[in-house]
């Protein structure tokens, strides 16, 4: 038996050498999924290379002016490179969000020369280095690159060189089709949710209120799992955009800060002066185009929510309609968590997720002959693999986020431990506690 628990006579024996890019952000137990993957290859004969900081060399290749070398844009990988990488920061290959597939927006462009010019690097790269299957570790934008690539190939002629093509998911937002947790979601979870504690510490010593925006883009998974663990009195994420929160496709920030200052007269009346308020950063985006329409995006089109500020902004908001209501003054305070997640020592947990989905790739490699799709986990750690199709839209060639779903089981847990403001709770010795 070799790597995975595999018989002799595998289906993907023509598989020699494997290259594997991480691009997008930087989750923890990265180096889980790269570990595992590049030692079930070299325990089996077969070569692996890691290329650095995501797809920003490969797109730049060309042939005679700018060949990719050795230990400057890529690294063969050997046995002991790996030693003891399961468990530590970062990302041993580096990571960005170089976007090779900018500019395609549909199947046609796809026939685009020009287009598809940085696509053509990046397979013209892996041919001259031999690579006959690539491992793409990301988000939803990189799992978009490699369905670019997957049907870029089915583009050329019969006889032209195949590179297979399967990804991995990775994300601390957790809002990917196809896998139930992404690696790097419950450490960022745990992360985030001590700081919220500590947060809560200091707002009962100081009578005071803190505003915590989070990662998370555009769904609310983060958000709301930092709120559950770290016992904060309400979490809002676009999900709850809709009815008194909602000014057509907008959030209402005027009903958004009523919602907070509602909150924090409640708790008065119930004794509490203190409280944390978790809000996702993508609720940033849902803001009226005015406010945003001059903020820079990234290489994939995404806003840069960072410099929003909206922790800051709705705590300012809040404290002034905090005074106007009750002619009061309360201090509150703004800020956003997240980079400090994105290289944090992995979760055990994530550290299992990301082993085994590193073990997946070469299953689905060399056992199942695999090309096209992406490497899942399910239930108790159970692999299975989704093809692309299933996931990317065939006329958009965009990916769907997934949100979460108002009124399932996960948004009830976050709205029923968070604080009421709909009725006085009777907190006397003996009633429910305060949550």
């Amino acid at each position: 038996m070799t790597a995975g628990g595999s018989a002799p006579g595998k289906k993907g024996d023509h598989i020699k050498r494997v290259g594997i890019v991480f691009s997008g952000g930087p989750a923890p137990a990265a180096n889980a999924v790269i570990s595992s993957a590049a030692i079930s290859f070299l325990e089996d004969g077969r070569e692996v290379i890691g290329f650095f900081h995501g797809y920003s060399n490969l797109q730049d290749y060309h042939p005679v002016t700018r060949r990719l070398l050795p230990d400057e844009h890529y690294r063969i990988f050997t046995e002991r490179d790996l030693s003891g990488l399961r468990n530590s920061r970062g990302i041993v290959i580096g990571t960005a969000r170089a976007n090779p597939g900018k500019g395609i927006d549909k199947p046609a462009d796809l026939d685009d020369l020009a287009k598809t010019a940085r696509l053509r690097n990046v397979y013209n790269a892996m041919v001259d280095l031999e690579i006959d299957a690539l491992i793409s570790i990301g988000g939803d934008d990189t799992l978009k690159t490699a369905n670019f690539l997957y049907e870029y190939q089915k583009r050329l002629p019969k006889e032209a060189r195949r590179v297979q093509v399967v990804h991995l998911p990775k994300t601390i937002d957790n809002d990917y089709r196809g896998i139930d947790f992404t690696f790097g979601f419950f450490t960022a979870v745990d992360v985030m949710a001590k700081e919220i504690q500590n947060l809560r510490a200091d707002a009962i010593a100081t009578s005071s209120y803190f505003v915590i925006e989070t990662m998370g883009r555009k769904a609310g998974w983060l958000s709301y799992g930092v709120a559950i663990a770290g016992e904060a009195n309400l979490v809002l994420a676009v999900e709850d955009v809709s009815g008194p929160l909602a000014v057509g496709n907008h959030l209402s920030l005027d009903a958004l800060i009523d919602r907070i200052v509602d909150l924090m007269i409640a708790r008065e009346k119930r004794g509490k002066h203190y409280g944390t308020v978790v809000l996702a950063e993508g609720l940033a985006e849902m803001l009226p185009e005015d406010q945003i329409k001059n903020l820079p995006r990234d290489e994939h089109g995404h806003l840069s929510l960072g410099r929003i500020d909206l922790g800051k902004l709705v705590a300012q908001l809040a404290m002034d309609r905090y005074t106007k209501r009750t002619g009061g003054k309360k201090k509150v305070t703004g800020l956003q968590l997240g980079y400090e997640s994105r290289c944090a020592p992995p979760h055990a947990f994530d550290v299992m997720l990301g082993s085994q989905l590193g073990i997946g790739a070469y299953r689905a490699l060399v056992e199942e002959n695999l090309d096209g799709f992406l490497v899942s986990v399910m239930g108790q750690l159970d692999l299975n693999y989704v093809p692309f199709k299933d996931l990317v839209n065939a006329q958009t060639l965009k990916t769907e986020v997934r949100f979460i779903k108002p009124g399932s089981d996960y948004h009830r847990l976050a709205r029923f431990l968070e604080t009421r403001t709909d009725k006085i709770v009777d907190w006397s010795p003996g009633r429910r506690q305060e949550r």
